[in-house]
């Protein structure tokens, strides 16, 4: 786990791996990656999660899975999709986070941190990170992955 190519969730993943524990807003960002841009059904991420954490509740994990699912009697709209470079930025603006769990990314100017396959060719070279080789590419394009997950609710919906 950890090798998604979006540097907030594999911090996130490599975390709760390594300790069984991880900030509720890393939670949110790895549960709605799953759920919104995976398309995974939200009960893997909730059995997983449960396996893992250390504080893992049953009735606040399946809240939450639920919440970041769109489902559930206290959902977030299922129009509500985070973007994981946006929270990234928001919330570890200086990569802090990110490099403690990432050490592959090191060396990553700020600019970078949250989008690595953004780097022009010096700034790869520069920093020792190459997408795609040694740090993956993201493995879905989150625009389309949000357009897709729209689609997908609105013909559950019936619309």
């Amino acid at each position: 786990a950890g090798e998604t190519g979006y540097p907030i969730v594999d911090a996130a993943m490599r975390q709760l791996n390594a300790t069984g524990w991880m900030h509720n807003r890393a939670r949110m960002i790895v549960a709605s990656f799953l759920v919104k841009d995976l398309l995974v059904d939200w009960h893997w991420g909730e059995k997983y999660f449960m396996q893992q954490l250390v504080d893992g509740d049953p009735a606040a994990n399946n809240g939450g899975w639920q919440w970041a699912a769109g489902t559930g009697t206290d959902a977030a709209p299922y129009f509500r999709i985070f973007n994981p470079v946006s929270q990234g930025k928001k919330f570890d603006p200086n990569g802090v986070y990110v490099r403690r769990w990432l050490p592959e990314l090191a060396n990553v100017p700020n600019a970078y941190i949250h989008e690595p396959w953004a780097m022009p060719p010096l700034i790869q070279r520069s920093s020792g990170v190459q997408p795609g080789q040694t740090y993956p590419r993201p493995i879905v394009d989150h625009q389309h992955a949000r357009q897709r997950t729209l689609a997908a609710y609105a013909q559950a919906k019936g619309e």
